[in-house]
């Protein structure tokens, strides 16, 4: 990993913004930046509406009693909004002079993949950006836990119990899709779990007949009168697989979409703690003298690594875990 260098440019004022998908967690992250940036003499503006509140100059005062109480609220009290003109080279000099009018010394972006590769473009015209990785994908290469995963996964999990305990009343097969994007991620660790018959990740080359239909026959054999399926959105839509499962089983599975409601609600204490540190290691980025930086988690510990750097690294399922997720549906079941 690149070794980030150090500047001696005195900092006064830097911003914070929130892009992308919201996810719970980010407001504690918001909270921590100003926190931290105020502690150490530094003014916090809070940008509205990400990289497009950057173009518009939409903007509000942080200060400590203004970010008071928000480690347990879920969203994003900064707004949250993806931005075709910042995608334009003339958007992103609207940003800057923004930022040139502002007086900000930096910019700290909570997001994904997306509002990193904005920063990393807003960079390259000489603004500093630190990014904190806050998506409940987890799909962001360069750390191995975003801000929000745990929340999500709680609540996929809250609600799957529930599904559970009609499904068992009456003998069915659910099929339930959970977010992650074309990550699966997400759907692992809630099949892992809910004790879910079958889990299907983009990740894992599908054989239908053998992750879904045989599990599902097995566990038909084993005794078991009820079946959770559990999909990630990017390994295919949750009617497809049940018709697919009608069709070879004859049984009709009810079909649950559990949707934007992962990304609502109070984060966990995770996701609260996490955020809480990577906004503090943000700041310091920025008064240490480094910046242009992601903020990452890697064993156990908070790394920065440079966005150019960042961009380019890779995420795998691990597929261990997969492995024992099959081990645990009813003995896996391996032909």
């Amino acid at each position: 990993m690149k070794k980030m260098e150090k500047t001696e440019k005195k900092v006064k004022r830097i911003g914070v913004l929130t892009s992308g998908g919201d996810a719970p967690g980010m407001n504690a992250a918001v909270r921590a930046v100003a926190r931290t940036a105020l502690a150490n003499g530094i003014e916090c503006i809070g940008i509205r509406r990400g990289w497009q509140g950057l173009i518009n100059c939409d903007f509000v005062q942080l200060t400590r009693a203004s970010v008071g109480h928000l480690l347990s609220r879920g969203g994003t009290v900064l707004y949250t909004a993806r931005s075709e003109e910042f995608m334009t080279k003339e958007g992103r000099l609207k940003a800057v002079s923004t930022c040139k009018m502002l007086g900000l010394d930096g910019i700290v972006a909570i997001g994904g993949d997306g509002t990193f590769r904005g920063a990393l473009e807003l960079s390259r015209l000489g603004v500093p950006v630190v990014g904190v990785p806050a998506t409940i994908d987890n799909d962001v290469g360069c750390t191995n836990y975003t801000i929000g995963f745990d929340s999500a996964c709680n609540t996929a999990i809250e609600c799957i119990d529930k599904l559970r305990d009609t499904m068992q009343s009456h003998e069915r097969c659910s099929v339930v899709e959970v977010m992650g994007r074309n990550a699966g991620f997400l759907a692992l660790y809630v099949g892992t779990a809910v004790g879910a018959t079958a889990v299907l990740v983009p990740e894992h080359a599908e054989d239908f007949e053998k992750n879904v239909i045989e599990r599902i026959r097995g566990a038909k054999l084993a005794g078991y009168t009820h079946f959770m399926v559990v999909v990630a959105e990017g390994a295919g839509h949750a009617t497809d697989v049940g018709k697919r499962i009608q069709e070879a089983l004859g049984i009709k599975p009810t079909i649950t979409v559990i949707g934007h409601i992962q990304r609502g609600g109070a984060p966990t204490g995770r996701d609260r703690e996490t955020a809480t540190r990577m906004g503090y290691h943000a700041v310091m980025s920025f008064l240490e003298g480094r910046g242009d930086c992601v903020i990452g988690t890697q064993e156990g510990g908070i790394v920065e690594i440079p966005i150019e750097e960042a961009l380019t690294m890779k995420k795998h399922l691990q597929m261990d875990r997969y492995k024992i997720m099959e081990i645990m549906q009813f003995g896996g079941h391996e032909s």
